[in-house]
């Protein structure tokens, strides 16, 4: 008689969010040989990719006319690649189909539980020997329940908080226009032969400037540091990302010393466009600080449908004083275009190690704190590339470490 062999019980994860980062964590989990379990506080996957007419408090909000900066084949999951009659640059609805159509192919659906929030996550009593969490969750119908996970995937979104500057800007309490943040813009209908100050810009700052160029009596884009920038087709009608970003090139920069490859990037920039004399010219190398992707910046400044501003020195009414000495009145309405933060109020505030409150995270996924590494944070860092395929990557690798087939 051979002994029973009692079945070894899979771990069980818990994936917080059903974005594009957390369906990818579902099947790094499922590929380890985990039981991942997802909970997700909307009714639909996709997160940040999900247009809705109204933002809603403590989620991801775009704005309808979205198109991604990274060329499909840099974009896709590296075992999912996007249909070939998808366009090189999709918007944000044919995102979100790739998106469903890689959750149906790898059947993530069924493990994930929608409308239910995440209340709270804390480490189990043993938690030293077990590594265990106690996730508190609330679903529709408002019925709490705690749940035993082997270990916890934050998958939840770090464009959530929209940081309003207002305490920058002496007298904005004087202005009688609307003040938003680009968190809060969907298009540009309401703005309909309006003069509008744009603050800020990033890759937001210049969609909404340029759109609403279209449209406004006169738009204004300020900035305090200026920006390069470069339009997603380049040599060759190619896409910008599969010209940039290969080995040859990578080696390339490697080989050069910086202030020289500074000097040559930003003169191929300037011959496309002087940025001085458009007055984009920023304070800092090209090197130092993400390009600024942006088809028709330069061609809407030469039209004079929209202004280059410097930054916003003041308020007083509805005019607009600038630090370069002009000045701007009748303004409408002013959208803040200043960034994000973000915060996870489930998670134990012993994970926030650093002084200012702020996650530090080793090889940016796990608390460092912790005893053992069974909780990752996904999505918090900055890529040259797509998010994607870099948020599959700590996926997999955290999927790894929890299962223990792998060291942090």
């Amino acid at each position: 008689m051979f002994p029973v062999q009692t079945p070894i019980m899979a771990k069980r994860v818990a994936v917080i969010g059903a974005g594009s980062s957390g369906l990818t964590s579902i099947k790094c989990c499922l590929d380890e040989g985990l039981e991942p379990v997802c909970f997700e506080s909307s009714d639909d996957i996709g997160g940040l990719w999900k247009f809705k007419e109204q933002p809603e408090a403590d989620r991801c909000s775009i704005y309808r006319s979205v198109i991604v900066n990274t060329s499909k084949e840099m974009m896709c999951y590296s075992d999912f690649p996007m249909p070939d009659h998808f366009p090189n640059y999709v918007n944000n609805s044919t995102l979100l189909q790739y998106i469903r159509l890689y959750a149906g192919h790898f059947n993530l659906l069924k493990h994930i539980h929608f409308q239910t929030t995440v209340r709270s996550v804390r480490q189990r009593p043993d938690f030293s020997n077990s590594g265990q969490w106690e996730v508190v969750t609330v679903d529709r119908d408002g019925r709490e329940e705690t749940h035993v996970f082997d270990g916890v995937l934050v998958c939840a979104g770090h464009y959530t908080q929209p940081i309003k500057p207002l305490s920058d800007f002496p007298g904005i309490d004087t202005f009688p226009g609307t003040i938003i943040h680009s968190w809060e813009y969907k298009d540009s209908d309401p703005y309909l032969g309006k003069r509008v100050v744009v603050v800020g810009i990033g890759n937001s700052g210049g969609d909404i400037a340029v759109e609403l160029s279209r449209v406004c009596e006169k738009t204004f884009l300020s900035t305090r540091k200026g920006a390069w920038v470069i339009g997603r087709v380049v040599d060759r009608g190619l896409p910008l990302d599969m010209v940039m970003m290969t080995r040859a090139r990578d080696l390339f920069y490697w080989l050069l010393p910086r202030a020289l490859l500074n000097l040559i990037l930003e003169r191929i920039l300037n011959q496309r466009y002087d940025h001085k004399l458009y007055g984009l010219q920023p304070v800092h190398r090209i090197l130092d600080q993400h390009i600024v992707i942006n088809d028709d910046l330069p061609g809407r400044i030469l039209l004079g449908d929209l202004a280059m501003k410097s930054n916003v020195q003041k308020f007083q009414g509805s005019t607009v004083f600038f630090d370069d000495g002009t000045v701007e009145e009748k303004i409408d309405a002013v959208i803040l275009c200043t960034g994000y933060d973000y915060k996870f109020p489930f998670l134990p505030t012993s994970l926030s190690s650093g002084s200012d409150g702020d996650l530090k995270l080793y090889r940016r996924i796990f608390p460092p704190s912790l005893e053992r590494p069974t909780l990752a944070i996904l999505g918090l860092f900055q890529t040259k590339g797509a998010i994607m395929p870099a948020v599959e990557l700590q996926a997999r690798w955290a999927s790894r470490v929890i299962a223990g087939n792998e060291q942090p």
